[in-house]
């Protein structure tokens, strides 16, 4: 198991730190070796999961239809027969139904004509796929971070024994992989959220008892250098900072809740719950957003005129939920000061609810329908916060990022699920 103690110290400064000359790693080294069990090859012998009906037909539904074709694998939501309650309703989203849940027709463009859910690694040993999610298109490489791993090691003290494994699966084509556990010579201490940037990746460090949160960047190219972009707001420590995007101009924006506090390996908050912008060219930080229970998941439009960021207070860090809470994605309009230039956050509106547990990772495509991971799989929006389809996926999704010509890469905990989309859905991100 890989400790996140590995390496030297990131050295402190009462002033954060910032990198104006940062180096853009060099991705033509060769891949890396499979150091997991045979368990985490490739599966496409496994088959499709999902995408072939069980022998047993749909269960009817009490005053609700679904309609499909017998050729595809995804089904028709009645949206005006599901608007009426049932006492003791049975969901579309019992384990026969199809993946693909229909509720608006302009899902269909996004699916193309055979969409497919696969499950490519179920690694019964630990949850290796929770965060993060960034595809490295020069190298067709996917890295990804695990959920919270026990680790009984004297070195886990500070992170309430506990550590989290970053994973980094190299592609040779959809179904043929090489999957390595990344150790770098820094300290990423419990990876969370990243992002691209550059030609390396930026992860959100949810710091220990003792080292600070904070972002890194990391190289792409072992031995995946990596060096502290930021770890304070104006000496104030950070929370925990949990998910991360880049903006065109080069600044950096991210959450910082305070689920590591509450899961014990941070220490008590001197901060707020917000949302930040970092420019790594001077060095300035800025808070752009409070109000928030939980703050999370964030990305941008297409455009850049509108910011998602998702709010999961329904669940806590010590695991408890509350129905009354947020389960929520906010959407911003992004302006612009006259004399200065710069950006502000306006015109804060409920989005979107969640009708299954919680928004955690959020992605746009290319078109501007907003993609989130909840309880019941991948959930999509149109621009004007209509439901219009779903990704069913067992056991829910974290988070996910999309890949080239429609593909995703889904996170389920034990498992890494791909999507296959249209060709022509891409994320909005990195347009491939």
């Amino acid at each position: 198991m890989h400790s996140p103690r590995n390496g030297s110290r990131a050295p402190e400064s009462r002033r954060h730190l910032w990198s104006p000359r940062l180096r853009p790693a060099d991705l033509n080294g060769t891949g890396h070796k499979v150091s997991f069990s045979d368990s985490s090859k490739s599966s496409h012998e496994r088959g499709l999961s999902g995408s072939s009906r069980s022998s047993s037909p749909i269960p009817p539904l009490q005053q609700q239809k679904l309609w499909s074709d017998n050729n595809r694998n995804w089904q028709r939501v009645n949206r005006e027969s599901e608007a009426l309650w049932q006492p003791q309703h049975l969901s579309p989203t019992t384990p026969e139904a199809r993946p693909f849940l229909i509720y608006h027709d302009s899902f269909l463009p996004l699916l193309g004509a055979n969409p497919t859910l696969s499950c490519l690694i179920d690694d019964p040993r630990a949850p290796y796929f929770h965060e993060a999610g960034i595809f490295v298109p020069k190298t067709n490489t996917l890295f990804v971070t695990s959920n919270q791993i026990h680790d009984p090691s004297p070195d886990a003290v500070t992170t309430h024994h506990k550590t989290i494994v970053i994973t980094k699966i190299e592609f040779f084509s959809p179904t043929d992989f090489t999957r390595d556990k990344v150790r770098c010579p820094e300290r990423n201490y419990m990876a969370n959220g990243g992002t691209n940037y550059k030609d390396g990746i930026i992860i959100c460090a949810q710091g220990s008892l003792n080292e600070p949160a904070g972002l890194i960047y990391m190289e792409a190219k072992r031995p995946h250098k990596s060096i502290t972009l930021i770890n304070n707001y104006h000496s104030r420590p950070f929370n925990s900072p949990n998910d991360v995007v880049v903006h065109s101009d080069g600044s950096i924006w991210f959450t910082d809740p305070i689920y590591g506090y509450e899961q014990g390996f941070r220490p008590k908050p001197k901060l707020p719950q917000l949302v930040y912008r970092f420019n790594p060219l001077n060095g300035d930080i800025r808070a752009v957003a409070d109000g928030l229970g939980r703050p999370n998941g964030i990305c941008f439009s297409p455009d850049e005129q509108t910011i998602y960021i998702t709010d999961t207070d329904y669940i806590h860090g010590d695991g408890s939920t509350n129905p009354n809470r947020p389960a929520t994605i906010y959407a911003y309009s992004v302006i612009y000061d006259h004399n200065t230039g710069s950006p502000f956050l306006t015109s804060k509106r409920l989005f979107a609810f969640i009708d299954t547990g919680a928004p955690d990772g959020i992605k746009c495509d290319v078109f501007g329908n907003v993609y989130s991971g909840c309880g019941d799989g991948i959930n999509i929006w149109n621009s004007g916060g209509t439901l219009i389809g779903k990704i069913l996926i067992d056991g829910g999704c974290a988070n996910f990022c999309f890949g080239r010509d429609g593909e995703m890469w889904c996170f389920g905990e034990h498992k890494l699920w791909r999507v296959k989309l249209g060709d022509e859905t891409l994320g909005a991100q990195l347009r491939i």
